[in-house]
């Protein structure tokens, strides 16, 4: 027996005992046995150790060491000559066909003027501004305020005989384009108190305004 064999059975004699004296420590404390029966399976548990580590030693001593030879790469084959690329046709230059041009948009024909709404009744003779002395005070006509006096300057209405000489279908014009006081002169019968005004009388109303009991 060589002097290896001895030392390794000397290690594996070494490695199973001390495992069979754990597992009889162990059996002892842990699972109490008594102690025949501890010391038993720990001698059961050494041998096995003992056995399972002395195959293995033979299995190891034994087998042939492998000589690792080393792999001899096979010689790359010759890389294929590439295939000669065609050349390839120079491509005509694309003319571009002529775009017509857009026609005009026709002009757009003008529309008529729609016409006007025409309003009720005919519209009264104005004046461009009041007469020498001044406008008349319309205010003294009951209905007329001082904003609605403004409207029937900007209509061209100054005086008491414009509005005292109105007909029928120019107190309908009035009455229809008078923005915001539609129907103010029939309602108010503005024609008669200017008829009396204009001929230099009064009127209850007017005299109130000239007293300052209205405005």
């Amino acid at each position: 027996m060589s002097r290896q064999t001895q030392n390794s059975m000397l290690l594996i004699g070494a490695i199973a005992g001390g495992i069979g004296f754990t597992a009889f420590v162990a059996l002892m404390v842990i699972g109490e046995f008594v102690f025949s029966a501890a010391l038993f399976l720990a001698f059961l548990v050494a041998l096995i150790v003992a056995i399972f580590l002395f195959r293995a030693f033979h299995n190891a001593v034994d087998a042939p060491a492998a000589v690792a030879q080393p792999a001899v790469a096979p010689a790359p084959a010759p890389a294929p000559e590439p295939a000669p690329v065609a050349a390839e046709p120079t491509p005509e230059p694309v003319v571009a066909a002529p775009v017509p041009a857009p026609e005009p948009a026709p002009a757009p024909v003008a529309e008529a003027p729609a016409a006007e709404a025409a309003s009720p009744g005919t519209r009264p003779a104005s004046l461009d501004g009041p007469r020498d002395g001044g406008a008349d005070d319309l205010k003294k006509i009951k209905g007329v305020g001082p904003k609605l006096e403004q409207l029937l300057h900007r209509l061209g209405f100054y005086h008491f005989d414009q509005i005292a000489a109105w007909t029928p279908d120019e107190v309908a014009w009035v009455d229809e384009n008078l923005e915001g006081f539609k129907g103010r002169v029939s309602r108010d019968t503005w024609v008669d108190q200017a008829k009396t005004l204009a001929a230099g009388g009064e009127t209850d109303f007017s005299q109130k305004v000239e007293k300052g009991d209205v405005y």
